[in-house]
């Protein structure tokens, strides 16, 4: 297991290099057999109006899916204490969700929305003043169901993924009021494309009731 440490605003010391591997390599030693990289991210935020601090960001590629968690704290080794406790559970989830798989096929219900015109409606977009990290990721197509399943373990409120039946890159978010969305591309027909050229629509997709 290939195991990458980076830091910012903060040197990454003989101390804290042997701490991270220590809690990192336990908390995925069970899973080792699923796991081939883990990337982990560690910051100090310089801005007197963050709190808390210190942050410790743990990104795990296992066979084609990514598996991320993030915890912050005034203290670093408290932080990297959470996050791999974190990152634990959240590999014991994916590793039952690939032996559910394989046990029964899951169907999700699809439900179409409307498209909606603007996004933004009257509020004035704003961007931030510089851009302080760059990720690159590979987008391999995939279903709506499993990119919903990424959504679920990255940790995030949103995921960005190659649709299998357009090809093109897709949205999948968690809406405020429960279930997920799809955000498409629009065409200047003022259409998505969808499959066998059809309209496509946004889509609101219930979370399972079994999970």
């Amino acid at each position: 297991m290939k195991l990458v440490i980076h830091g910012k605003n903060i040197e990454i010391t003989d101390a804290i290099r042997e701490y991270v591997h220590q809690k990192i390599e336990k908390a995925v030693n069970h899973f080792q057999n699923i796991t081939n990289e883990v990337d982990v991210h560690l910051s100090v935020a310089r801005n007197p109006r963050i709190n808390p601090k210190q942050a410790a960001e743990v990104t795990i590629y296992a066979n084609g899916s990514v598996i991320r968690a993030e915890e912050s704290s005034e203290n670093l080794y408290a932080s990297i204490d959470l996050v791999a406790d974190k990152i634990s559970r959240q590999l014991r989830k994916y590793k039952e969700r690939r032996q559910d798989k394989k046990t029964q096929p899951v169907s999700e219900t699809i439900v179409p929305a409307p498209v909606v015109a603007d996004l933004i409606g009257d509020r004035t977009p704003e961007l931030p003043e510089e851009v302080v990290r760059t990720k690159y990721f590979s987008m391999p197509p995939m279903t709506l169901t499993e990119a919903l399943e990424q959504l679920q373990l990255v940790g995030h409120d949103f995921y960005m993924f190659r649709n299998a039946e357009t090809g093109e890159i897709n949205v999948i978010y968690e809406r405020n009021h429960g279930g997920y969305g799809v955000i498409q591309p629009r065409n200047n027909n003022g259409h998505t494309n969808g499959k066998n050229g059809k309209t496509a629509h946004n889509v609101v997709m219930p979370e399972k009731s079994h999970r």
